[in-house]
Parts: structure tokens; sequence; C-alpha cells
């Protein structure tokens, strides 16, 4: 299984993107998927993450409000819309089938990872 991450790119604060993660490879359904971010010299954090089987959804306290996961199922793909950006937002966003724990879900985790996409947030 690979995800496939894109979609970032660098913009002004208060600007929007939408984040894209495309799930390939062979048949497989991950209990949950959603992003995690990186910011230069911190520790990885999780974003959002929604539940396949029901669309639950967490986000994490800085993104609430501001940000809106979704899903296409027909196309395995998961998406990030990210509004009202603002300059700490900037980040390597990386999709995961791993979200299940941030949302307090169980620790239900297979291993797969996208391979990032930075997100650039001017003030």
């Amino acid at each position: 299984v690979q995800l496939q991450a894109s979609g970032g790119g660098s913009v002004q604060a208060g600007d929007s993107l939408r984040l894209s993660c495309v799930a390939s490879g062979r048949t497989f359904s991950s209990y949950a998927m959603g992003w995690f971010r990186q910011a230069p010299g911190k520790e990885r954090e999780g974003v959002s993450c929604i539940r396949m089987s029901d669309h639950s959804i967490f986000y994490g306290d800085p993104v609430k409000g501001r940000f809106t996961i979704s899903r296409d199922d027909a196309k395995n793909t998961v998406y990030l819309q990210m509004n009202n950006l603002k300059p700490e937002d900037t980040a390597v966003y990386y999709c995961t089938t791993d979200c299940a724990g941030l949302a307090g879900w169980g620790d239900i985790s297979y291993g797969y990872w996208g391979q990032g996409t930075e997100d650039t947030v001017s003030s």
C-alpha cells in the first residue's frame, strides 16, 4: 500500500490549501486515515483523523474550525481542506493510516505513511 500526498505550496496568511492523499496498491481498508504535520524544529503533531466505518472525525485543537477532513471512497482519497491558514501552520504534512490513537479510538496502526507535502504560510 502506498500513500501519495499532494497539494502543498506557499501561500499568504488567510489563504486556503487543499491536501489530497491517494491510497494505492493492494486492496486495503484501514480503520482510519488522517494527517500529521511536523514544523521545522518541532515534534510531529496530529492534525486530523477520519474513521472509515462511520465518518467520525477528530481535529487537533490548533486547527479546529479552520481545517476540514473528508474522503472519497471511490477514489481512495482523503482530503484536508485548510482555510484561514496561519504562519504557524507551516509544516510538512503527512497522511497516514495510523491516526486512530490520535483520536482516542484505540492503538490501531498499519505502518503506512505518505511522503509528506510541504506547506509554507507567510505573514
